[in-house]
């Protein structure tokens, strides 16, 4: 590991507890800073709803000053009651297609979050997954928090453990055979990141506004790579919250995430075309494998800074 990594790690790595609530509060109030809270949502109507409750009970309602000042589910198109049950704990809910109607919408993480900004207006904005069970409100608040305390900060990521079912330590699978071994080879600086993948995060506006987001799986790569490139280590951080319990994707469903992220990996390395942007998988049939065959993410978003409905309401 390189000395200025070892050094970052120390200097640039937390724990939720090291900043109590009160004290972000306080510092919050004086500097009249916004945090908004965004949660991608594609048919979580099982896990939604509780997160909702939680950072509604606990950084909203009944404190001096709210820690969250917008909850935000943009549904991505759910089958489900995911909306609904958002809706009903607290949250506002925006579909994916009313934001930005303009461009259609693409399938994908990313795309959600590129278009959260426009649908969101807080200082600081922060990402969760709505998957999560047993869900904490140090995910939100230890994550913003350096935020508050640190103007030199402007991207913090959650760390925690990944148990896989009973087993502790074997979740992240993508991160550790794809994601870790290209940080490491390719931007050795980012090698002291526990989680790069993990989609708690909490980033200054200003920073996010002016990077591009892939729209597929690759998001947490690139922007965490360009984070780097745009506002170097020392501006980025991480926290400790503890433990994160979510539902685990079957291999193949892996496997169309770790092509995805090494196509975001290979564009960043070489600004290039991939020679064949897909990905063929094997499935056994009554009569042997049978392959099937699907598209890479190649599609990506620029930074918001240049979308005109974004300029506009910065004027207004």
């Amino acid at each position: 590991m390189l000395e200025e990594v070892e050094r970052w790690l120390a200097d640039r790595s937390w724990s939720a507890a090291d900043r109590p609530l009160d004290q972000l509060l306080d510092l919050k109030r004086a500097a009249g800073t916004t945090v908004s809270v965004v949660l991608p949502a594609l048919d979580e109507e099982a896990t939604v709803g509780a997160i909702v409750e939680v950072i509604r009970r606990e950084l909203i309602e009944g404190l001096p000053v709210p820690l969250v000042d917008e909850l935000v589910v943009v549904d991505s198109g759910s089958a489900d009651r995911t909306a609904e049950v958002a809706a009903k704990a607290g949250a506002r809910v925006v579909h994916r297609d009313e934001i930005l109607p303009r461009i259609p919408a693409l399938p994908g993480k990313g795309e959600v979050l590129w278009r959260s900004l426009l649908a969101t207006t807080g200082d600081i904005v922060c990402f969760v997954d709505a998957d999560l069970r047993d869900f904490s409100a140090s995910f939100v608040s230890g994550i913003v928090g350096p935020l508050l305390t640190d103007p030199g900060v402007h991207f913090v990521k959650a760390m925690y453990d990944r148990p896989l079912g009973d087993t502790p330590g074997q979740g992240g699978r993508v991160t550790e055979l794809v994601a870790r071994p290209l940080l490491n080879l390719h931007w050795p600086q980012l090698a002291g990141f526990v989680q790069p993948l993990g989609g708690e995060y909490a980033v200054r506006r200003s920073l996010l506004e002016r990077l591009p987001f892939p729209v597929g799986y690759g998001v947490e790569l690139g922007l965490l790579v360009d984070a780097l490139h745009t506002v170097g280590l020392d501006a980025l951080a991480q926290v400790d919250v503890g433990v994160r319990v979510h539902r685990h994707q079957g291999g193949q469903a892996l496997g169309r995430m770790a092509a995805a992220i090494y196509r975001t990996a290979q564009v960043r390395l070489s600004r290039g075309h991939l020679v064949r942007p897909e990905l063929t998988q094997f499935e056994r049939g009554p009569e042997g494998f049978v392959p099937r065959t699907y598209p890479v993410d190649t599609e990506e978003r620029p930074p918001m800074l240049g979308v005109k409905e974004y300029g506009r309401r910065h004027v207004a």
